[in-house]
């Protein structure tokens, strides 16, 4: 099973059930609580391209510090992704990376088909 690393905030309840799904499969993913170790452009670049979202999907544009800013779904990527790197809490969450693709896992049953794919591929 490839390496599956979740970026987790404890505070969030979706991020808190993302990882919930996953013990309950049977995974301990690694886990990097951004909050406390930011990610650097980037990674935030990679994650974004890997998951075939767009930039704008991972703005968290209801939080104080967006809206301080400005941000707003129509803008460049690099300026959203230039506001994720300065501000990691804009960052959606919880996004859990399963080596293939990423996820936003938000809610966190959107994790639910990604997981059983990996479970049918690598059987106990």
């Amino acid at each position: 099973m490839p390496n599956i690393t979740l970026y987790h905030n404890p505070q969030c309840s979706n991020s808190r059930g993302a990882l919930a799904l996953m013990k309950a499969a049977g995974i301990e993913p690694q886990i990097v609580e951004y909050l406390k170790t930011p990610l650097s452009r980037a990674e935030i670049e990679d994650l974004i391209s890997r998951s075939g979202n767009t930039a704008s999907d991972f703005v968290r544009y209801k939080e104080a510090e967006a809206k301080a800013q400005g941000l707003s779904p129509d803008q460049d990527s690099a300026t959203l992704i230039g506001a994720l790197t300065a501000v990691p809490k804009l960052l959606q969450r919880p996004i859990v990376d399963l080596g293939n693709t990423v996820v936003i896992a938000r809610p966190p049953e959107t994790l639910a088909p990604h997981l059983e794919a990996m479970s049918e591929h690598h059987p106990g």
